[in-house]
């Protein structure tokens, strides 16, 4: 039991279920291991060491509430809970305690779940880079001297490190995606209204949703059927619950492959990496097909719907950190024009790609344009030669696919010759993650990378 911390959930979850470990035993592992490594990752940034103990300690004695009875958990300090300090990354909230729980973690609470902490993350999920100035900087446990990602860095670097089996993000420009294609991890960008969050302002904002994070798929499918289903709080909620697809072989299924999402510089060792997840599909007996997509219409829609969101949700922040500021700045700017414009781009990109899935059954692509950079340099300034004009720009390849309304997975996809992690992105038709998860579990089984641990 000494690797217990590196176990699936889902296996954690069947010795608890099992009584061969205590609910006690299990936490304490992983506390035992963030005392360990988070010095040098910084990834969990409030510990909650006591009430979780406590938590397993009635676990322990109670029946079994939920699919994740015992099971530790981290909250992205994004997401309020209840009586645990949750800053959003701003030194405006550093001492912020709210009063209830968001519906995310109500839901992974009465599964079962016990929380041991809340993930970093940059001042409110601002970029893909996980650094504020309330906590510093993530880390990636692969090689320390390298960004985590972001904004959901926290968690993936919790999960590579074997702090936690099952942690929570959110995405409205890859921070699900990114930080696990940087940690080797799974993560999953919902279809919008798949995982409900109750709004108290812009409550029909689809461009940002919440999803899981796991070690592996069938971890994050055992998540996902937790936190997701209807809640009448969110207008755009979807009715149905999600149910895992019961095929796993996608032999004879079709696969589009684009190497740049339709021009998109991409440094040469990502590009190296995610080339050989055609193959391994070809091999799985899938029809596979390089194809040239061009989703530059997102380009604008994304940045229109992002500055306008930033503009409502900020204008009244004191002292906001520069990439905050910015964005604000940018949404005093947006017109009705503006907004027009970026709804009839983003309907033409939905109806073009309606007819795409007609064609193929998913598109793969890379998730990130570059690896892990320095956890020093703010953001990427430079892709395979091409300068980002700012901070938002080098991450085209995850909020581009943002603009589809479409489920998309980061799956462990292989490393750089330096041993830098890289996943793969797996996109879907709206409304079909049950798809995506198959082809991103057919990946996984077949190519083991996300079981190679980091040397901490």
């Amino acid at each position: 039991m000494s690797e217990l911390h590196y176990m699936s959930a889902v296996e954690q979850a069947r010795l608890i279920r099992t009584r061969q470990v205590s609910a006690v035993e299990l936490v304490q592992a992983h506390l035992d291991r963030i005392e360990q490594v988070n010095p040098g990752v910084n990834a969990i940034v409030t510990l909650t060491a006591e009430s979780a103990l406590e938590r397993a300690k009635e676990a322990d004695t109670s029946v079994p509430r939920g699919p994740l009875h015992g099971l530790p958990i981290a909250h992205k300090d994004l997401v309020d809970t209840a009586g645990i300090r949750t800053t959003y990354g701003s030194l405006q909230f550093a001492d912020h305690v709210p009063e209830s729980d968001d519906l995310i973690v109500t839901r992974l609470r009465a599964a079962g779940a016990i929380t041991v902490g809340k993930t970093n993350t940059p001042e409110f999920g601002t970029g893909s880079h996980t650094v504020n100035e309330v906590f510093g900087a993530t880390r990636n446990p692969y090689d320390r001297s390298r960004s985590a990602g972001g904004s959901s860095g926290g968690a993936a670097a919790a999960l590579a490190s074997g702090m936690v089996p099952l942690a929570d993000g959110s995405d409205m420009g890859g921070s699900l995606r990114n930080p696990a294609s940087f940690c080797n991890v799974v993560g999953l960008r919902p279809t919008p209204g798949r995982v409900p969050d109750i709004a108290d302002r812009a409550a029909w904002f689809t461009l940002a949703t919440l999803g899981p994070m796991a070690r592996t798929v069938d971890d994050l499918v055992l998540m996902f059927q937790v936190i997701s289903g209807f809640h009448p709080g969110s207008p755009y909620a979807i009715t149905e619950p999600f149910a895992p697809d019961p095929e796993l072989s996608v032999q004879g299924l079709r696969v589009a492959y684009s190497p740049d999402l339709g021009g998109l510089p991409v440094d040469p060792a990502t590009a190296a990496v995610t080339a050989t997840a055609p193959r391994v599909f070809e091999s799985l007996g899938a029809h596979v097909e390089q194809v040239d997509l061009d989703l530059s219409d997102a380009e604008d829609a994304f940045r229109v719907y992002r500055a306008w969101s930033y503009a409502m949700n900020f204008s009244g922040l004191r002292d906001p950190g520069p990439n905050i500021a910015w964005n604000v700045e940018q949404g005093r700017r947006v017109t009705g024009d503006d907004l027009a414009r970026a709804e009839q781009l983003r309907t033409g990109l939905y109806q073009r790609m309606a007819a795409f899935f007609d064609t193929y059954d998913v598109l793969i692509a890379p998730v990130s344009q570059v690896p892990p950079f320095p956890v020093e340099q703010p953001y990427v300034t430079e892709v395979d030669g091409d300068p980002m004009p700012d901070y938002l720009a080098w991450m085209r390849s995850a909020y581009w696919v943002s603009v589809l309304h479409a489920p998309a997975a980061s799956v462990p996809a292989g490393f750089t010759e330096s041993g830098l992690p890289v996943g793969v992105q797996i996109v879907g038709r709206p409304f079909a993650d049950a798809t995506v998860l198959r082809f991103a579990r057919a990946f996984e089984q077949v190519t083991g990378y996300g079981t190679r641990r980091p040397a901490l």
